[in-house]
């Protein structure tokens, strides 16, 4: 019985226009989605990944794609029309080759699947990479502070100093694996090849561990580490902190740590770029007449003069008093929005009061007023 072969773009749940990049960003996700080590023993998932990993390979190569646009399925057939060289590759190769670190350390496959760094020779394993999210206030990120937070995370052995043996003891070959830090089993018809179980992918064993840390190397410790933030850090930025990730294993190299820094809503000013808004309440007055207003900045009190007329809503730059840019020495400005108070509960005479005001205010007093109503007049027939 033949089966019909699902569309390549709907495979990869993208658009025929889509870009390399949007088809590679497409594939990462389903490819973990049904990775067949997050779904052990589902055949339906096998066959998805499987499915994934042929039309990734023939979307991602110019000729194939262009053949597939006009051929469709026929082009890759035995003798089909389009002429495209070469058979798919093994998903799993595909999968391996989009999801590799590329540069050392903790790649996207092990960040993924929980992994630290790959193991080096001597049985050695770099720690993984750590995130720790902060909440700072709007005036530490103004000006800087040096933080000092709690991190719980495994930390070296001092039993063993990292190397995981008892005193004595040594590293032998994984009978397992037989040093490969690989077993390979079957799958229907192609092979996968998993960390072998018992050494971890290291590819040896230790004849007696350290009691303490069961021959890891590392154990779970809860230290205290010191972060700098800089002035004028935004919100969302990260931060790293060398070498203050998880230990390795067997004494590999140390993780990092990355902070990622939260701004916490303020009370009175908004943040944008290095600017800071706020609004500033004014009574009736001081915005028919004009004067002086205090205003408040992340420096202490400033004084803002309010020209006479002032309208509601109308905004007025403090330069110089924003946000310091970060690694730098220009700063931001402060945009003060005034708002005209309107009085309320008034008692009989300020009722008085208002009414003769309101009785010798002509219209050259309200410009707004007669502009509005010169424009809204066809509205009020």
């Amino acid at each position: 019985m033949m089966t019909t072969k699902r569309d390549y773009y709907e495979v990869l749940s993208v658009e025929r226009t889509a870009s390399g990049e949007e088809i590679k960003r497409s594939y990462r996700k389903l490819a973990v989605k049904f990775h067949p080590d997050k779904n052990p023993g589902d055949g339906a998932a096998e066959e998805k990944f499987k499915e994934l990993g042929e039309a990734y390979d023939v979307l991602m190569d110019e000729q194939k794609r262009a053949a597939y646009d006009r051929y469709g399925h026929a082009a890759f057939a035995q003798g089909g029309m389009g002429g495209a060289r070469g058979g798919f590759h093994d998903p799993f190769d595909i999968f391996r080759e989009v999801f590799s670190g590329g540069g050392g350390g903790a790649g996207i496959f092990e960040t993924f699947f929980g992994g630290g760094g790959q193991s080096s020779r001597d049985g050695t394993q770099r720690g993984s990479d750590l995130r720790y999210d902060m909440q700072i206030t709007l005036e530490e990120a103004a000006f800087g502070v040096e933080k000092e937070i709690e991190v719980r995370k495994l930390d070296l052995c001092e039993k063993c100093e990292g190397s995981g043996a008892a005193p004595g003891s040594r590293a032998v070959t994984c009978t397992t694996c037989h040093g490969r830090g690989q077993v390979i089993s079957s799958r229907g018809f192609f092979q996968v090849s998993q960390t072998c179980p018992r050494c971890r992918g290291l590819g040896e064993i230790i004849e007696k561990p350290c009691r303490v840390c069961e021959g890891e190397g590392r154990v779970e410790k809860t230290s205290r580490i010191k972060i700098k933030i800089p002035a004028g850090i935004a919100h969302g930025s990260r931060l790293r902190s060398s070498r203050n990730g998880e230990a390795g294993v067997r004494g590999g190299e140390q993780g990092d740590l990355y902070v990622v820094v939260h701004l916490q809503e303020h009370a009175i000013f908004q943040r944008e770029d290095d600017n800071l808004f706020c609004e500033v309440p004014i009574s009736f007055p001081i915005a028919a007449l004009g004067g002086e207003v205090p205003v408040p900045t992340l420096e202490g009190k400033a004084s803002l003069k309010v020209p006479a007329g002032t309208q509601s809503g109308q905004s007025f730059k403090l330069r110089g008093k924003g946000i310091v840019q970060v690694n730098g020495r220009e700063r931001g400005d402060l945009f003060a929005r005034l708002l005209v108070e309107v009085p309320t509960d008034l008692n009989s005479e300020q009722r008085q009061k208002l009414d003769e005001f309101a009785a010798l205010c002509g219209e050259e007093n309200s410009p707004l007023h007669k502009s509005f109503f010169d424009r809204a007049k066809d509205f009020f027939r």
